[in-house]
């Protein structure tokens, strides 16, 4: 509202005190000292008011004071604390939800004495710290939670992230908001995939004639699979390498992984993978890789501890997607990979001859348990 806080305004709050004046003069105090055109001794007044006001019986009055303050910058503390703590959610969710007065120490004593509604109000913030968000997340409603990675305004770091996957990663009303954010780091990704799949799991168990072993089978492979798919071209050479490590510590690069992401075209996590078992730096092992001697890419492999048996495979692999750069493929990845596993087993029948079976994922398989009897031939 335009012009100068006057006499005239406090004369009328005190000569008619009624509900619907106060509330009138609520709105026009506050709308004036959001706009940031009073004075200092304006401004000085106007504060006076908001102290006798916070305190008015009839919550109208309240609520009109804190819709019309709570996007108002340099509000008095005291005065947003005092409508952040009031009994009513009409006065508090306001202020609580939109207010930068409120410091995170008093945000988060919100969370940890009010109520679900006031949490979710502050879950809905456009800015909420770290150390806010850990607290909502360890300390909150699951409702909280939800609306807070939901909220994709917030951006949650990769801390308060694990923390969510550790507390609600396999709570689907989490999980979904989760995977629809707009960004998520590909580790996190990668500890969805591991929560889902084991949701999945038992689903099948639970539903379909299947034994334990045989579900376990079938979700390890729909987990390579949307793991690869997880990294996408010109993924952040950062990004690739945190998600390789993490499935290296898990035990979950696997040659079949491996293979999978080479079917799909994607060097970098080929090269990053190759890097991190044979503990060598990436420039190096991209050098010993793509040598045009075989030497060096086969003395890598062996480092890495891959079956040596799988040599030829994984050389015909990076040879196809080497004459296969600058295509552009824009069918179903999935019929990309199959096509090329295929082609690549089809070219080294010796290891259909040797391991038998009808399908890629069979013999997939196949290599992640030769890996593994290698692996303890040499424990």
């Amino acid at each position: 509202m335009a012009g100068s806080l006057s006499a005239e305004d406090v004369k009328r709050l005190m000569e008619d005190p009624s509900v619907d004046n106060r509330a009138e003069t609520a709105t026009k105090v506050a709308s004036r000292f959001g706009d940031g055109k009073l004075s200092d001794n304006e401004r000085a007044l106007a504060q006076d008011i908001f102290r006798i006001m916070v305190r008015d019986v009839e919550e109208r009055v309240r609520v009109a004071l804190a819709e019309n303050l709570k996007a108002a910058p340099n509000i008095p503390k005291d005065v947003a604390v005092s409508l952040a703590e009031d009994v009513s959610d009409a006065v508090a969710l306001p202020i609580i939800q939109f207010s930068e007065a409120l410091s995170d120490e008093e945000l988060i004593a919100i969370i940890r004495t009010q109520s679900v509604d006031r949490q979710v109000a502050v879950a809905s913030r456009t800015d909420v710290s770290e150390a806010v968000a850990d607290t909502l997340v360890e300390e909150g409603d699951k409702r909280a939670v939800v609306t807070l990675v939901s909220n994709d305004e917030v951006s949650l770091s990769e801390g308060t992230l694990n923390k969510v996957v550790d507390q609600y990663g396999d709570d689907v009303e989490v999980q979904s908001p989760l995977v629809h954010r707009s960004q998520l780091p590909l580790n996190i990704a990668e500890r969805l995939v591991t929560k889902l799949s084991e949701d999945l799991q038992h689903h099948l168990v639970t539903h379909h004639e299947l034994g334990n072993e045989t579900a376990t089978d079938l979700i390890l492979q729909a987990r390579e699979r949307a793991t690869i798919s997880l990294v996408t071209a010109g993924a952040d050479e950062h990004d690739v390498e945190t998600l390789v490590r993490q499935l290296h510590t898990n035990k979950r690069l696997t040659p079949s992984i491996i293979l999978r992401s080479l079917s799909v075209g994607d060097l970098a996590f080929f090269e990053t993978s190759l890097a991190v078992m044979g503990g060598i730096p990436l420039n190096n092992a991209r050098i010993l890789i793509h040598d045009e001697g075989e030497l060096g890419f086969k003395s890598l492999f062996s480092k890495a501890g891959l079956p040596k048996q799988l040599f030829g495979a994984f050389q015909t692999a990076v040879s196809l997607v080497r004459d296969a750069e600058g295509e552009r493929y824009d069918g179903n990845p999935d019929e990309q990979m199959r096509r090329m596993l295929e082609h690549i087993l089809t070219v080294h029948e010796d290891i259909v001859d040797e391991y038998g079976g009808e399908n890629v994922e069979y013999l997939l398989a196949k290599f992640n348990a030769l890996a593994q009897e290698g692996q303890a031939n040499q424990a």
